[in-house]
C-alpha cells in the first residue's frame, strides 16, 4: 500500500490557549471544510474530544455521498491530538494536529498520512488536488479565526 504525505501550517496571531479550544469541539470541523463537500457531523448529542471518542461525519466527494467514522488515537492537550479513519474513502488516514508557540501566537500544523483505493494514478488524478484545496480553504478559514466570538454564544469563532 503506497502511503502519500501532506502537511499544512498557518500562524494564528493568538496564544494556544485560546486556538486549541476551537479544534477540540468537533462540530467546528464543518466551519472550515468547504462547502462542496456538504460535510456534516452526525454523531448525535455532545462530543467529548478524548483518546477513544468516535466521530460520525457524512460528506459528498465529487457528488457522491460518503460516510466517515474517525477515532481520537491521541489527545494531548493543548498540544496534539490525532485522528484516525475507521470507516471511509481512505485505504489509510491519519491526520495529526500540532499547536506550537510561536511568535507570539500559535502554529497550527495539519500533517496526514493517507493511502487511497486505486493507488498512485486515482491520488494524481483525484485525491492529492483534493486535500489541497480542502486545506487551502481550512487555511483560508483559520486566519479568520477569532476566540472571541466561540460556539458558547452560538458561533464557531470564524469571522
Amino acid at each position: 500500500m503506497k502511503v502519500y504525505f501532506f502537511e499544512s501550517e498557518v500562524w494564528l496571531p493568538r496564544p494556544v490557549e485560546s486556538v486549541f479550544p476551537f479544534f477540540a469541539e468537533a462540530r467546528n470541523l464543518q466551519s472550515i471544510t468547504p462547502p462542496w463537500l456538504d460535510f456534516r457531523v452526525v454523531t448525535p448529542g455532545e462530543i467529548e474530544l478524548k483518546r477513544g471518542a468516535i466521530i460520525d461525519y457524512k460528506l459528498r466527494v465529487h457528488g457522491i455521498p460518503i460516510r466517515w467514522q474517525s477515532e481520537i488515537t491521541i489527545w494531548e492537550p493543548p498540544w496534539r491530538f490525532v485522528d484516525e479513519q475507521r470507516r471511509g474513502p481512505y485505504r489509510m488516514w491519519v491526520h495529526e494536529h500540532r499547536f506550537e508557540e510561536k511568535d507570539g501566537g500559535t502554529l497550527v500544523t495539519d500533517e496526514v498520512k493517507y493511502a487511497v483505493p486505486g493507488g498512485a494514478l486515482i491520488n494524481r488524478l483525484f485525491v492529492a488536488r483534493d486535500v489541497q484545496k480542502i486545506f487551502r480553504y481550512r487555511t483560508q478559514k483559520l486566519k479568520r479565526y477569532s476566540p472571541e466570538k466561540t460556539s458558547r454564544e452560538g458561533h464557531d469563532g470564524l469571522q
